[in-house]
């Protein structure tokens, strides 16, 4: 089993996450974007040339728990994705990624895009 599957296996929804810890500047990280609404760093263990993350500042804990009210951010989330992948220079495409619980391989409670460039994506993904 992949290590993050493994991870995945094991973790459950709480309260607090370390991207929760990232957003109140407890554990230091460089956002490559920042506004009101999200934040987008790169991953610690990246599985692509380019690998960052995009993460609303609301903490909704997985894409099957965000509410018809979230639409309009999670929108936002796409864009912002689109213009940092341009900003890196992913012109050629790249690859969107948001693991929803257990079977999904979500191994962090808060919901986040992993964008992932550089080569040549292969399919099917799973």
């Amino acid at each position: 089993m992949a290590d993050e599957v493994a991870k995945a296996q094991e973790a459950k929804p709480s309260e607090d996450t370390i991207f929760g810890k990232i957003l109140r500047k407890e554990i230091p990280c460089k956002f490559i974007y920042e506004d009101d609404q999200c934040v987008a760093f790169h991953d610690v263990s990246p599985q692509a040339p380019v690998h960052f993350l995009v993460i609303p500042r609301k903490p909704i804990s997985t894409l099957s728990q965000a509410e018809d009210s979230d639409e309009l951010l999670l929108g936002h989330l796409m864009l912002v994705a689109r213009k940092v992948a341009k900003d890196l220079g992913l012109e050629n495409g790249f690859r969107l990624v948001v693991n929803n619980g257990r079977d999904g391989a979500q191994s962090v409670y808060h919901l986040h895009i992993h964008i992932l460039g550089g080569r040549q994506m292969k399919w099917p993904p799973g």
